[in-house]
């Protein structure tokens, strides 16, 4: 069943998992930070106990950015495989470090800890993705790992729920070490290579396939006669993933703290649409992934995208039924997680393997605007009494900027088209 398509066997799946309990790892504190015991036993009290919060995904997402661009050279040089390795001990430790945190300052350090950890993530997963598939199947290739990316979060938040509600916040850090320490770097040793030719059960049928449009992709380098820094749309797409960043986290860090305080919501209740919420992403994802090969406008169904998280925010802000409040809330995430997805995608495309490293470094390094987003969102509801409009506000604003932002590069992704159309059998149902 596997013949030609082992490179999903080994890479898709270990990739998935990365991302599946690594954005546990991530966004599981939005959920632990609802718990008041943890909140109690860390000093986050008092009039400032929002920003306090607001603080540990701010230096998280600080030391993930900026040490996306240390990882990206860094794999460039030694390989994702290693590297992913690396990264996955570091986090491992932190996780068990949080565990054992009993001040405020010892968790705060093991955040930023993890943060340079996982910083490796968006470059090692780039990297694989560039090296291993079709320049035509970046889509779902992207999307399987993505997938993970949302998937993760989806079931953690219910795990988690039920781990603190049974035994302690602190169990739920041992749990989270326990997944990277035995199923992740495993699965990276026994499975994955940096390249399928280091691979010793990768058929000369499948490499061949994988390699198929090299000499049209160095052909259309050299005609252009500039890297991916010199072109003006990769430009475009990192700025859209500073937006991104900055609503992706703002809305997932949040959103648990949302339902509870402002729309009442019980704890089940309080997962139920967080989950639900991670699912509407990875619906996004996978959508995205087929449209985005089946059409090749991946610019303009960013564009879209934008267009859509500014009116379901909008329409959280004004709707009075709290259930559609969080649904729509969930919504406009959904699309920022459709926007990640069609941005790594446009990073590999306007990378090339051997640079693919460094361009997903510069992507990954977006992220820290998500800590600006999340402290932002705290302070501004410390300032305004507990009230969540004014940081909803804001993420339309970020959202209206992201829209403008992929504008410019729709009418070139259209000239494109026109100069090489899809084949109609490509289309047909």
């Amino acid at each position: 069943m596997l013949n030609g398509q082992k490179r999903w066997l080994y890479i898709a799946v270990p990739i998935f998992f990365f991302w599946f309990f690594g954005q546990i790892d991530k966004v599981g504190i939005s959920i632990i930070q609802t718990d008041p015991e943890f909140l109690h036993a860390l000093g986050m009290t008092g009039d400032d106990k929002n920003a306090k919060i607001g603080l540990l995904s701010f230096v998280f997402t600080i030391a993930y950015g900026v040490s996306n661009l240390f990882w990206g050279f860094i794999i460039d040089k030694l390989g994702a495989r290693k590297t992913a390795i690396a990264g996955l001990f570091v986090w491992t430790l932190t996780m068990i470090m949080s565990g054992m945190a009993n001040s405020y300052e010892m968790f705060l350090i093991s955040r930023v800890i993890l943060g340079f950890g996982e910083g490796m993530m968006i470059p090692v997963s780039g990297k694989f993705i560039s090296n291993w598939f079709n320049k035509r199947e970046l889509g779902r290739a992207q999307a399987s790992w993505l997938t993970g990316n949302y998937l993760g979060p989806a079931m953690g938040a219910v795990v988690l729920v039920l781990v603190i509600s049974l035994l302690h916040w602190q169990a739920a850090f041992f749990m989270l070490a326990a997944f990277n320490l035995f199923i992740n770097i495993p699965m990276f040793i026994f499975l994955t290579r940096n390249t399928p030719e280091e691979h010793p059960r990768i058929s000369k049928e499948e490499l061949a396939f994988i390699r198929q449009t090299d000499d049209e992709v160095k052909e259309t380098a050299t005609s252009e006669n500039k890297s991916f820094a010199q072109d003006y749309r990769f430009w475009i797409v990192w700025f859209g993933m500073l937006v991104c960043s900055f609503l992706f986290f703002g809305i997932s860090i949040w959103l648990p703290t949302y339902l509870i305080e402002a729309k009442g919501f019980e704890k089940e209740g309080m997962s139920s649409i967080t989950s639900i919420s991670w699912l509407f992403a990875l619906g996004f994802v996978l959508a995205c992934g087929f449209l985005a090969d089946k059409t090749r406008r991946p610019s303009l169904m960013a564009t879209i995208l934008f267009s859509l998280t500014a009116v379901f925010l909008a329409v959280a802000i004004f709707i009075p039924n709290p259930i559609l409040a969080g649904l729509c809330m969930g919504l406009a995430m959904g699309c920022q997680g459709g926007v990640f997805h069609l941005s790594n995608m446009l990073m590999v495309k306007y990378s090339t393997p051997e640079t693919a490293g460094r361009a997903a470094g510069l992507i990954g390094f977006t992220n820290i605007m998500g800590g600006f987003s999340s402290y932002i969102m705290g302070w501004l509801r410390d300032l305004s009494g507990g009230d969540f409009s004014t940081s909803i506000a804001m993420l339309i604003f970020a959202a209206i900027l992201g829209l403008g932002a992929y504008l410019f590069s729709i009418k070139r992704e259209a000239a494109e088209l026109r100069l090489s159309p899809i084949p109609v059998q490509k289309i047909q149902v």
